[in-house]
Formats: structure tokens, sequence, C-alpha cells
């Protein structure tokens, strides 16, 4: 199951997006044994998580915990719609 998460811009200047390199290093420095794998862009952009630090975690706590990474991204309007999964890499397999 996935959260989708959408913050729309405050004001009328064009921010720019969020780039996937970025996210990934955000979350890869918080997280060394994550893999990432993005499908779509932009509006779009869904974000599957596979970590072991996932483990016994219930989901929305994992979601949190991602979404704390980015949330200022979020403020900023680089990063304003992501679909989130996060798994363990048994729950991958």
């Amino acid at each position: 199951m996935a959260i989708l998460v959408k913050q729309s811009h405050t004001g009328f200047q064009m921010q720019g997006l969020m780039n996937k390199e970025h996210i990934q290093t955000i979350i890869q420095n918080a997280l060394s044994d994550a893999r990432l794998e993005f499908i779509g862009d932009d509006c779009n952009l869904q974000l599957r998580i596979i970590s072991d630090t996932f483990e016994g975690m219930p989901m929305v706590k994992r979601h949190k915990i991602i979404l704390n990474m980015l949330s200022e991204s979020f403020q900023s309007g680089e990063l304003h719609a992501l679909s989130l999964k996060t798994q363990t890499k048994a729950e991958n397999s």
C-alpha cells in the first residue's frame, strides 16, 4: 500500500523541482543499505525504498521516517507529490 502526499505551491514564484538523485542522496545518507526504485516523474513520482531498517516497523512509521527526511523539500516546493512504498529486503523477495 502506498501513501500519496501532495503539497501545493505557496506563492507565485515557480520553484525548481527536486531531482531523483537528490532524493536518493538524502535517503541513502540516512539509510545506507537502502535500495531505491523510481517510477514516473514530477507530479506522478513513485518511490519504492527497500531497507532492512524498516524491519518490525508499521507502514505508517516507515513513511513518516522518509517524509521527515524530505520535509524541507516539501516545504520549499521542490517536491510536491510522492507516492511511497517501503519494504524490507525479505518483503521485496
